[in-house]
């Protein structure tokens, strides 16, 4: 029996999965890497992960496994690197992780990694057409097609945080789009759109379910964004399910209430067709679960 290793790399931690081929976990854990920006870092970060690899390896040495990373930024057109990632966790560019662990390693975008585990064991099991929001930070996700995961030319497809719903906005995303989604949702935002009165979206949505007039029109304003975002996927793409995951939708009722009101408002709906808003089944690990769910589809 197959066994797969899954690594999902980020700027503080590395989380860490085995599963088998059902998608049961025989293993979890997480590592600290720290936030590593400089050249002299690039070594401590990508020891971290090999010893990380040896220790399962040792583990479950006996058994055959399959090995699949994920981490942020672009995969090259074979998987096996991540070719365009700036800014962070330095020396990640088109890094050989193959040559590096001595066996063939299958790299991911983290949002299409996510995708990938919800397809393979989650909320999109056995779904053909999906698209995975995921909102956190920023906003990330993935696309599947005929039940495959689409990455598209130089694997950008499902970048969904950087399209525009609002094109008028001064402030530009980190690709230079105007009103991007992420802008108007990810927590990173929060500060700028609420003016310093909300340091997280944690306090944003407390405010909200509160009362608090201010903090109910921003996040509703965010909501609604979101709402329309998803109803322009769905004429895009014609999906089954939206999937969301990341730790905004910890929110719960306060985003999934909301959201639903104002796609009833917007949502084209030919022949009484209607896209189903689903929550993600993976939290944290949906990355390591994706990249080992991905490897092993490869065997």
């Amino acid at each position: 029996m197959t066994l797969s290793i899954g690594l999902d790399i980020g700027g503080t931690n590395i989380k860490t999965v085995v599963i088998d081929h059902t998608g049961h976990f025989l293993h979890q854990s997480t590592r600290s890497t720290g936030q590593h920006y400089q050249a002299e870092d690039e070594w401590v970060w990508k020891n971290a992960v090999r010893d990380v690899f040896h220790e399962l390896k040792k583990e479950f040495g006996e058994q055959k496994l399959a090995i699949g990373i994920s981490a942020p930024g672009l995969a090259n057109a074979d998987n096996s690197a991540i070719t365009c990632m700036p800014g962070r966790l330095f020396g990640l560019e088109d890094f050989d992780w193959s040559a590096f662990f001595g066996e063939r390693v299958w790299v991911l975008n983290d949002g299409h990694a996510a995708m990938v585990a919800e397809a393979s064991f989650g909320a999109a099991k056995n779904i053909k057409n999906a698209v995975l929001l995921t909102l956190g930070t920023g906003v990330g996700g993935g696309i599947l097609i005929g039940g495959e995961l689409y990455q598209g030319h130089y694997q950008l497809a499902g970048h969904v945080g950087h399209t525009t719903v609002s094109a008028n906005d001064v402030h530009r995303d980190a690709t230079g789009m105007p009103g991007a989604i992420e802008e108007h949702i990810g927590n990173e935002s929060v500060v700028r759109r609420s003016h310093g009165r909300f340091q997280n979206t944690y306090e944003l949505v407390a405010a909200y379910q509160n009362g608090d007039h201010f903090g109910t029109w921003l996040w509703l304003d965010s909501v609604q964004k979101l709402a329309v975002s998803i109803c322009s996927l769905t004429n895009l793409l014609s999906p089954e399910v939206i999937v969301l995951g990341g730790g905004i939708t910890k929110a719960g009722e306060a985003l999934f209430q909301p959201l639903q009101s104002f796609v009833d408002l917007y949502e084209w709906r030919p022949g009484g067709k209607q896209i189903s808003i689903v929550q993600a089944k993976f939290g944290e690990f949906a990355g390591a679960t994706g990249a080992a769910a991905f490897a092993m589809g490869k065997y």
